[in-house]
């Protein structure tokens, strides 16, 4: 493929913007190589600005869960957009919108919107905080909760894929406030909780995609959950990444779960930047101007994210809509299984609905440790060779893929003739 325009793009961006990119994971680091430039998507396809055209498994990290330009979302930016971007007042959009997401989601009586996935994890823990009147946060190795100051401690998403145990420039005294423990270790949890009585809340991702895809065993979440409660612990689930994605009701419906906060993002916005946490009303009304809890936003509600949200959840209704997605995930699963095996290439496939990650190593993947000692070089080969193919990957081994309602049959086949070639070529060393 010819990627003359991209290469060009990049040598220009990166005179201005720190690494040629807004977001780290986006440089192709993890990789190697010089990233990709887009410039239009549409249904289960990206186009680059060479004109080389992609089966987008990425989906802009989890929103496009309709696909790309999903004709009922843009008609509904376009229409309220007429009428006006942004008014920083109310709106009869926002109440639908929380009455929506309220009605939809499990332990979510009011809710909070916000415009990132990070500004509602960070103000979901500064609500704990101050509902508690705890300071202590617990989070999970290889969990990523955005890039607020509190969770970049053993976090994953671009800080793993760049190999920063933490950042500088979030002080000792903060990190400090954050403990840690392995995902999917419940033992070091009550441990933690017999010896400490100052934790405010324990933030988790019920299904892992910042490490790769890390899939919770049998009565973890929900044990999780129970030991929260009993240790006077508020549970957080943070769904920005698989809330409306693995079920209508997230991962919450998924495993029977009723969390005292919830966060959301990406699949909420329809691929605008739209977010929220939500929860218990008796913590929800400690919320400003309700309560003392201070939080606010110039564009939180606004009509345009709103109206893409609205648009994406009542698309989201449709009977059989998940069934659908589970299925092309197994056929891809399958068939991703099978090319790999028959070039003779060990790998580990972990997948949640229609969230998948293809790690490569031979063993079980369940946590932080296991997942680092995937093959990252072997990923990056693997990644370059799907690329030329026509099949754009995550550009990191510690990213999850997603899948949305356009990829069908013909994208399916098209991914795994190109993975037939990817595997055979990591096999060879190529």
């Amino acid at each position: 493929m010819n990627h003359t325009q991209s290469k060009a793009l990049f040598s220009r961006a990166q005179e201005r913007i720190p690494g040629g990119v807004n977001s780290p994971v986006r440089a192709f680091r993890g990789v190697g190589g010089e990233p990709v430039f887009f410039k239009e998507g549409a249904g289960a396809w990206l186009t680059d600005v060479d004109g080389n055209q992609y089966v987008d498994l990425v989906g802009s990290w989890g929103p496009l869960i309709l696909g790309h330009a999903y004709p009922p979302v843009i008609a509904a930016i376009t229409e309220v957009a007429r009428r006006g971007t942004t008014f920083g007042a109310p709106t009869d959009l926002e109440v639908q919108f929380a009455e929506l997401i309220c009605a939809t989601v499990a332990g979510v009586e009011k809710v909070r919107l916000v415009s990132s996935g990070t500004e509602a994890t960070v103000s979901a823990i500064r609500l704990a905080r101050g509902y508690t009147g705890k300071d202590y946060i617990l989070k999970f190795e290889g969990c990523f909760h955005g890039a607020g100051d509190p969770f970049l401690v053993k976090a994953g998403s671009g800080v793993e894929t760049l190999g920063l145990p933490d950042s500088p420039g979030v002080p000792k005294e903060v990190a400090g406030l954050t403990l840690t423990a392995p995902y999917n270790d419940l033992a070091a949890v009550e441990k933690l909780f017999s010896e400490r009585k100052d934790i405010a809340c324990a933030i988790i991702e019920p299904v892992v995609g910042n490490m790769g895809v890390l899939i919770p065993e049998e009565g973890y979440l929900q044990n999780l959950q129970a030991l929260c409660r009993a240790h006077g612990v508020l549970f957080i689930l943070d769904e920005v990444m698989t809330g409306f994605r693995l079920a209508r009701g997230g991962a919450a419906e998924v495993y029977g779960l009723r969390p005292d906060l919830t966060t959301f993002g990406k699949v909420l916005g329809g691929g605008m930047p739209l977010a929220a946490y939500g929860g218990r009303r008796d913590i929800m009304s400690k919320v400003a101007p309700e309560g003392p809890v201070y939080q606010s936003g110039t564009l939180s509600g606004n009509p345009v994210a709103v109206a893409a949200g609205i648009a994406t959840l009542h698309a989201l209704r449709a009977p059989g809509i998940y069934e659908r997605l589970d299925f092309i995930g197994r056929e891809l699963e399958a068939g991703l299984r099978s090319e790999a095996k028959e070039a003779n290439v060990p790998v580990t496939i972990n997948r949640v609905g229609s969230m998948i990650t293809v790690f490569f190593t031979e063993g079980p993947v369940f946590d932080y440790a296991s997942a680092k000692k995937a093959d990252t070089a072997r990923y990056g080969r693997f990644f370059h060779q799907m690329l030329e193919e026509g099949v754009y990957l995550p550009p990191s081994q510690f990213e999850a893929a997603f899948l949305s309602l356009s990829i069908n049959e013909p994208e399916v086949a098209h991914i795994l003739r190109a993975a037939r070639k990817a595997f055979r070529a990591v096999g060879q060393g190529a």
